[in-house]
């Protein structure tokens, strides 16, 4: 038995004020992610670290939401639990705590999977609220949702600047607030999430039975199958490239320019402020002009200012990191979206699945890049990575929005 939400047979209006508010969550939940590679370069010189153990601790922070987040939104795709969201962020606020006072390299882990785990619960829920809350504009919800995560992840570089700089690690204390005022406004979210659920109560569908299986329908389970595969392989080229800018890009014109830290942060800031722009917009323009469209846009339009980045003088980077952040990142909500659609009636698992892949890559990214880095430099793989952007072209072999909408109208959606 299949636990789903009854189709609505009446307009269901888009509820901003609950889009507004998880979308600020969403900021203050990855500024508190963003503190991590944001402290990276304290850490490197306090604790003397390699880039492969500063590729570790992002791999720990990333790799346990990524492993956690499509089994959270699988639980709650069968059973909802609207008090998971302020119980996730409860673990956050612990590992921010250990964050601060870790004097081991092993606390240290042990403190950054904690804020993982607070992720991991955080993302598929956030992002079925989203969906409830959206009406008939997905993609806008969508984005209006994803781009305070990505706001928040654009603050890291500040903080190191303002924050990590001055204070060092224990100025991580100060994001407990942050987590203690996130933690306030998932219990109101909470409690709309419950009142929603019984407002539109889930219903059963039966299981089709072996006479209803046939041929057509075991063709297109198989079209779905690997276009999902596709489509997470996209993510994971996208997110090596983000992990590559994020976590390196400051090392990378530090070496090259002789920058100082502050000014080198300065770039990559501009980067992520400009994805959380590309964020935004992108899910109103998928809404007009497809998702597929732009997904493909997002990849293949920012491949040629990737393999250009590290050839270029100081004068062409900035406008560089900046135009990339916006293209590359203008898929970043479309993605979940399509993902949702794709598997229509698995809101949690899909959201899961893409979002928690995309730290889950990102975190194998860092691991293998640091590596790299530590044996053959910087530019290395500042070059390497600038290729990733190419693999866009396989954007083709996914199904076209027509084929989505017509494969929805067979399934309920939850």
């Amino acid at each position: 038995m299949e636990a789903i939400i009854k189709p609505a047979s009446t307009y269901q209006p888009t509820v901003y004020r609950i889009l507004f508010t998880i979308s600020v969550v969403h900021l203050l939940n990855d500024t508190i992610q963003a503190v991590i590679p944001a402290l990276f370069p304290v850490l490197k010189l306090s604790m003397n670290l390699s880039f492969a153990q500063l590729g570790l601790i992002a791999f720990a922070l990333n790799v346990t939401a990524s492993i956690m987040q499509p089994f959270i939104g699988w639980y709650t795709d069968k059973k909802t639990s609207p008090f998971f969201l302020p119980i996730g962020m409860t673990c956050t606020f612990w590992g921010m705590l250990g964050l601060a006072f870790s004097s081991h390299y092993s606390f240290l882990l042990l403190s950054v999977m904690l804020i993982g785990i607070g992720s991991a619960v955080f993302h598929p829920e956030g992002s079925r609220v989203a969906h409830m809350a959206a009406g008939t504009k997905r993609g806008l919800a969508q984005s209006i949702f994803q781009v305070g995560g990505n706001s928040g992840q654009s603050l890291a570089p500040v903080m190191t600047a303002l924050i990590f700089v001055p204070f060092g690690q224990f100025g991580a204390i100060w994001f407990t607030v942050v987590a203690a005022v996130a933690i306030l406004l998932l219990l109101y979210i909470a409690f709309w999430y419950r009142e929603h659920l019984q407002n539109h109560p889930r219903v059963v569908k039966p299981k089709a039975t072996a006479a209803h299986a046939d041929s057509k329908s075991a063709a297109k389970t198989r079209r779905i199958g690997v276009a999902m595969l596709l489509l997470l392989f996209l993510v994971f080229a996208r997110s090596w490239y983000h992990a590559c800018i994020t976590n390196f890009g400051a090392f990378f014109l530090m070496n090259k320019f002789g920058m100082d830290l502050k000014h080198a942060q300065i770039y990559i800031f501009l980067f992520l402020a400009a994805g959380a722009l590309g964020t935004f917009l992108g899910g109103p323009l998928a809404d007009r002009f497809g998702r597929r469209n732009i997904i493909f846009f997002s990849m293949i339009g920012s491949a040629p200012l990737a393999m250009l980045l590290p050839h270029v003088n100081l004068y062409w980077a900035l406008p560089i990191f900046l135009i990339n952040g916006f293209i590359i990142l203008s898929s970043f909500s479309v993605v979940v979206v399509y993902a949702q659609e794709l598997v229509p009636g698995k809101v949690g698992t899909v959201s899961g699945l893409v979002a928690g892949l995309a730290f889950g890559m990102g975190a194998l990214g860092s691991v293998a890049l640091g590596n790299l880095a530590d044996r053959y430099g910087l530019s290395f793989i500042m070059n390497l990575c600038g290729y990733l952007p190419l693999l866009g072209i396989l954007t083709f072999f996914l199904p076209s929005d027509r084929k989505l909408r017509e494969w929805e109208k067979t399934v309920i959606p939850s």
